[in-house]
């Protein structure tokens, strides 16, 4: 898949090795993807090892595209590291649209198994995960919340939007006492983007705290760019079956993580290029996508320092302070 940039069945078939012909190459692609042996919990062993010390914050969204007239929707929970969200735990939705509040419940729970709430700094989510039930389950296994709102949820017998209706671009502001948010007691916190979009966020943290961790929640969107046309083009597969579907998103995590791990280290000893504009040149991801193509083709001298790369965790994130500041 690294080599391929794809996880196409016939893009992936003539980077195997051996002389066998291209549909005998497709047809093993197909039985690995069809390996009942790679389950949820084997991925999950491989992607906690890298995870870095400490607690981390968590990032919930759904990932969904079409082939042909059969809808793909995935549901992934992951942890936000070095600007992207690995994801951790995920499960095709045998429906399109939202997720079921159960379904929500289940991956945190399947996850938790593993990586206790202790570990956990906290829950970013849109606005798509909301609900009193939601909340009070988060609330009862110990996880702080930072879930943006819908304008027209009522708080305290008045709708979001009017209580933050005169709010300007560029401001912040906070309800000055925890707000009844579907039956749960909370922050909310305020801002209108420059665009005049009202963000509000029901939070367990502090008002900077909040706004900090909220902005990472787009660290997953980042990720599934990277997982489709910016880089292992997913959407091209014309696997539908939920549980196949399933392993193909795991297998194709596996590589995008080892190229997102390869390009941390590599920017650490050569950071990547900030051109006149102020941007990066290219992502971390691609930065060491092209690193990693390239050993893996020309350089076989310098497998085994990648390999002890792909298996050492990534390095402490550090914690920041919590402030607390109201209007």
């Amino acid at each position: 898949m690294i080599t391929a940039q794809s996880v196409n069945h016939r893009d992936l078939g003539p980077h195997l090795p051996g002389s066998s012909s291209p549909e005998a190459k497709k047809r093993r692609v197909e039985r690995a993807v069809h390996d009942e042996q790679l389950t949820a919990q084997v991925f999950l062993a491989l992607l906690l090892v890298q995870l870095p010390p400490g607690k981390i914050l968590m990032s919930l969204d759904r990932t969904t595209w079409e082939h042909g007239e059969s809808p793909l929707n995935l549901l992934v929970l992951g942890a936000v590291v070095h600007g992207f969200t690995i994801p951790l735990y995920w499960v095709a939705l045998d429906h399109t649209g939202n997720s079921h509040t159960r379904a929500r419940m289940w991956v945190v729970c399947k996850l938790m198994e593993a990586l206790p709430a202790r570990r956990w700094k906290g829950l970013v989510a849109d606005r798509e995960f909301i609900g009193a039930e939601w909340f009070r389950f988060l609330r009862r296994k110990g996880i702080r919340r930072a879930v943006r709102i819908r304008k027209d949820t009522v708080l305290d017998e008045l709708s979001a939007d009017t209580w933050f209706q005169d709010l300007r671009p560029g401001q912040f502001r906070m309800i000055a006492e925890n707000t009844e948010v579907f039956g749960e007691r909370m922050r909310v916190v305020a801002t209108r983007s420059p665009a005049g979009d009202l963000v509000i966020i029901a939070t367990d943290f502090g008002v900077w705290e909040t706004w900090k961790l909220y902005k990472l929640r787009w660290t997953i969107e980042s990720t599934f760019s990277s997982l489709k046309d910016r880089g292992f083009d997913l959407e091209r597969t014309g696997m539908t079956d939920p549980k196949r579907l399933e392993r193909l998103f795991g297998l194709v995590t596996l590589a995008w993580l080892s190229c997102l791990r390869v390009g941390v280290w590599r920017h650490e000893a050569k950071p990547i290029q900030v051109l006149p504009h102020g941007r990066k040149a290219m992502s971390v991801v691609r930065y060491g996508s092209e690193y990693l193509r390239n050993v893996l083709r020309w350089i076989p001298d310098e497998l085994a320092k990648i390999l002890q790369v792909l298996v050492s965790p990534f390095s402490s994130l550090g914690q920041s302070k919590s402030e607390v500041f109201s209007y």
